[in-house]
């Protein structure tokens, strides 16, 4: 059988992936890592990066004897995702991208953290500040400066671009939900028309977070690009 890494988000963690498991084993053996920093694993002392993480999944990988695996990433989890394609082509059969923001900028990039404060969090939404907590432990606030250095650094130094992508030689589909507040659907298209052998999905009534979309809807999608391939 097939492997499957499903690789969540920033903020995220892999249970966001349980409503899928079940029709997905049916198909895939599955694997789940937690990027550092993610449900209450050690944050690193340097911090974290798009390159630390890529990283990170090549020794997972390299350690359970995995190759020609199907990726699918959800936001951070599909740029990461991406990455370790171009870097490690051997490794990497297919890659599917949920809510993937592409075109980086130092300006968006600020805008962006801007709502990663954990003490306006705090303040002005306690429940997600207690929904991050449950979440992630006491380093919370720690992860989300981390996350915001990460996304700043990414402004400034955009690990992708069309010219990279431009190189890739797998089956990429490239997915977003048509009421994403953080990714547009141009600058998706712009990127995917990058990529060679990509397909363009748009998921209807569908929002950024993980947790806002309907498992049958995705599950139908990947399938239907998974059996192609």
């Amino acid at each position: 059988m097939k492997n499957l890494l499903l690789l969540h988000g920033a903020l995220g963690h892999s249970d966001l992936f349980i409503p899928y498991k079940e029709e997905l084993s049916r198909y895939f053996h599955l694997h789940t890592p937690l990027f550092s920093g993610h449900r209450g694993t050690k944050l690193p002392e340097d911090g974290i990066s798009i390159e630390k993480y890529v990283q990170e999944i090549h020794t997972y990988c390299k350690e359970n004897h995995l190759k020609n695996v199907h990726i699918f990433g959800h936001s951070m989890g599909g740029y990461v995702g991406l990455c370790y394609a171009l870097q490690q082509p051997d490794y990497v059969h297919s890659v599917i991208t949920l809510g993937t923001k592409f075109e980086w900028t130092e300006e968006q990039a600020l805008k962006e953290t801007a709502m990663l404060n954990p003490e306006t969090i705090l303040t002005k939404v306690p429940q997600y500040a207690e929904q991050l907590e449950a979440q992630h432990g006491s380093q919370w606030k720690q992860l989300l400066s981390a996350i915001a250095d990460l996304m700043i650094d990414l402004g400034r130094n955009p690990v992708l671009n069309q010219n990279n992508l431009a190189t890739m030689n797998l089956p990429v589909q490239v997915m977003l939900g048509d009421k994403d507040n953080m990714v547009s659907i141009d600058e998706s298209k712009r990127f995917y028309r990058s990529i060679l052998n990509a397909k363009l999905s748009i998921l209807p009534d569908t929002k950024h977070p993980m947790d806002k979309v309907r498992p049958k809807l995705l599950i139908d999608l990947m399938k239907d690009f998974w059996n192609e391939y």
